[in-house]
């Protein structure tokens, strides 16, 4: 029976960490007389550099082992003697996980003896005709033990991953020279943010306001010039219908620099004016209750409005749905929509999001299959 598409990703982590937690039980038997024996050479003091030294060695392939088949990313910088305090919990822990896939073989040789016994009409053991009580209790203690060493397992892969942040977490250094990159990085992201913002507005102005004005010009010169008060009258119209739409175009154009709902009515308001705006149905879900700061309700927004927009203009939906909602100490904004999917964060107006969200501190995805649906999604912290 084929595996479902969906779950074979995860069928392929699990596959990969319990490969990965089979050589972390093999390789514990080395690091563990490695323990005993540096242990015992660590009372030399001469001897001490070429024991840390090596103890480091056989760390780093424990972390790259946990940073390839387990997804644990740690640093680099620790010392020697860190390396050798984290041998020593990691032998225990690796030699308890090569207990418990001792018994898993143990209990799948002992499994298969037992059903063999009980489809050739014996009871476990082969002392007695076999029972139809003994298939539901073997199934039953089978389930309980399959269940036992998955749950030993995962707990394993656990103290494994909490074990590595313990000792190799990175130092005070690697922190700060870790922040330090993320505010340059977060500093080039609101620039870049406030240059797409300049040139989008640009754009805007340029491609609808002024022209309108232009063309507003443009009558109102002729009725002037003209002699005919019929011809004058019906110039004034139209200019009078075009000066209506080029205050529509620059209230729009407006709203999308910062609608004021924002400031008085907040985030919920603006999203229902949003929806009411657009062409496309819009079910909107919003569930904060309380009031983020105007920062993430502004950023909040904008990714909702343009994520709209790029439906609108691009995906050919019939539907668009954006969730709004508190998750913890973030604020989590999606947008759904039943459209033809190929969106590419890379795009660009997908790419302007992904540096505001960025700028304020958030994560960004977009998943757009062809054939749809596409999902754009925006975390950001509300503290």
């Amino acid at each position: 029976m084929p595996v479902p598409a969906a779950l074979r990703p995860h069928l392929r982590k699990m596959l990969r960490g319990t490969l990965g937690l089979a050589i972390g039980s093999a390789t514990a038997f080395a690091e563990f007389f490695y323990v005993l024996l540096g242990g015992a050479a660590l009372a030399v003091p001469a001897l001490r550099p070429p024991v840390f030294a090596g103890a480091r060695v056989l760390s780093e392939v424990e972390r790259r082992r946990l940073e390839k088949y387990l997804g644990a990313e740690n640093a680099t910088d620790y010392t020697g003697r860190r390396a050798m305090a984290y041998l020593v919990a990691r032998a225990i822990v690796g030699l308890l996980g090569a207990g418990i896939f001792l018994l898993i073989l143990f209990g799948a040789g002992s499994g298969a003896v037992v059903i063999y016994q009980l489809l050739d009409g014996r009871s476990p053991g082969g002392e007695a005709p076999a029972n139809w009580y003994d298939f539901v209790t073997t199934g039953l203690f089978g389930a309980l033990l399959i269940f036992l060493s998955l749950q030993g397992l995962i707990g394993i892969a656990a103290l494994e991953r909490r074990l590595a942040r313990r000792f190799f977490g990175p130092s005070k250094q690697e922190q700060l020279r870790r922040r330090v990159s993320e505010l340059a990085t977060s500093r080039a992201e609101v620039v870049e943010a406030v240059n797409d913002e300049r040139r989008r507005i640009e754009r805007d102005l340029h491609d609808g306001v002024q022209q309108r004005l232009v063309a507003l010009g443009m009558l109102l010169g002729r009725a002037r010039r003209t002699g005919d008060p019929d011809h004058a009258s019906d110039l004034l119209r139209q200019a009078h219908e075009e000066s209506q739409r080029a205050l529509n175009d620059l209230r729009e154009v407006s709203w999308r620099v910062y609608p004021i709902a924002l400031d008085t009515d907040g985030l919920h308001p603006a999203l229902e004016a949003l929806a009411e705006r657009s062409d496309v149905p819009v079910h909107l879900r919003v569930d904060l209750p309380e009031r983020p700061t105007a920062a993430i309700e502004t950023v909040v927004y904008f990714v909702a409005s343009e994520s709209v927009t790029n439906t609108i203009k691009h995906a050919a939906a019939t539907r668009i749905d954006i969730e709004a909602e508190r998750d913890g100490d973030r604020v989590r904004v999606r947008i759904t929509d039943d459209g033809v999917g190929g969106a590419k964060e890379s795009g660009g107006g997908l790419s302007g999001l992904a540096r505001r969200v960025a700028a304020a501190d958030g994560e960004f995805t977009v998943d757009s299959p062809i054939g749809g649906p596409t999902v754009v999604t925006a975390v950001l912290p509300c503290e």
